[in-house]
């Protein structure tokens, strides 16, 4: 970090010129942010109150929930203040916990959703061994090696990340401290190190993402030989959802890191960085509760509860 001792703050990239359109991204931003919070919360509360849902899936949902809800504070809240305030200024501590944050949240995100696939796996193609193989003991270990595989990554990234020194200046070509756009502003000899993490921790993606696959090939396999339409019905609103989400999240991420950044504009990056750190958890909770028919009466009956309190 003393090397770039000489930037006290960074510029993120403005969303709009005009006072109007700032402030109608400032609703936009506003809207889909507490559409994430109330989304999350009402999963968060509905698997916390819900004994029936006291089980390994929804636990590794409610890990979910807090990882989105985490991921989506980190960068819209700032983006939300600078386009109120005609503002493009972060500082150089407020970007490094930015990014910290931000690669610790989206990578145990990436470990919890191979962990969901695993339990889906195990659930549906080897449901007598699901209590010894998926225990309460098994579940807290696997979410805490989610959170802790997070924390490395991040700690190395952003290590890595702001010992460079910084030769092209202080405007970051993103609405958020992304680590890609940071690079851009070091010495071009001196960023190859965080290039080689980058590299191996998309191998490490791209490994979770064949585990997923190949865990999905098996199950639908084995839901396709259910005799039973309900049993097949069930087993698909539980595994589609965590599907939708698994590709959403991981193919945007993908395309943001590995695409040649000469070859796209700074509105390209914009759509395909906001695609992969503000829609997954604004949308996520509405994925799973429009066919998860269990979460679906537990909210209702959340609902119910409220509306009896009130009256």
């Amino acid at each position: 970090m003393p090397n770039s001792s000489s930037v006290s703050e960074f510029l993120l990239l403005a969303f709009a010129d005009t006072r109007e359109l700032q402030l109608l991204h400032f609703a936009l931003f506003l809207g889909i942010y507490l559409a994430a919070l109330l989304g999350n919360g009402l999963i968060l509360t509905a698997v916390a109150c819900d004994h029936r849902l006291h089980t390994p899936m929804y636990f590794f949902l409610l890990n979910l929930a807090l990882l989105d809800l985490g991921c989506i504070s980190t960068t819209l809240p700032k983006a939300m203040a600078n386009a109120l305030w005609d503002s493009r200024a972060i500082s150089y501590q407020g970007c490094a916990a930015q990014v910290f944050f931000f690669v610790f949240l989206l990578g145990a995100e990436y470990s919890l959703l191979t962990i969901m696939a695993y339990d889906r796996y195990i659930a549906i193609c080897k449901p007598l061994h699901y209590g010894s193989l998926v225990g309460s003991r098994a579940c807290a270990q696997m979410a805490a090696a989610a959170w802790g595989s997070g924390f490395l990554y991040s700690v190395l990234h952003t290590a890595s990340t702001f010992s460079l020194p910084l030769c092209q200046g202080n405007a970051v070509d993103q609405f958020f401290c992304e680590i890609p756009q940071i690079l851009k502003l070091s010495c071009s000899e001196s960023c190859l190190r965080e290039v080689v993490l980058l590299a191996v921790s998309l191998c490490l993606a791209f490994a979770c993402f064949v585990f997923i696959s190949f865990s999905y090939v098996r199950i639908f396999r084995a839901v396709l030989r259910m005799p039973s339409s309900q049993g097949r019905h069930k087993a698909f609103s539980t595994c589609l959802p965590h599907l939708a989400i698994v590709s959403l999240t991981l193919s945007t991420a993908m395309v943001a890191y590995l695409k040649p950044s000469s070859n796209f504009s700074s509105f390209f990056d914009l759509v395909v960085s906001f695609l992969y750190s503000v829609v997954p958890p604004a949308v996520n909770p509405f994925i799973y509760s429009m066919r998860n028919q269990e979460l679906k009466n537990a909210l209702w009956k959340l609902f119910g509860y409220m509306l009896l309190q009130h009256q």
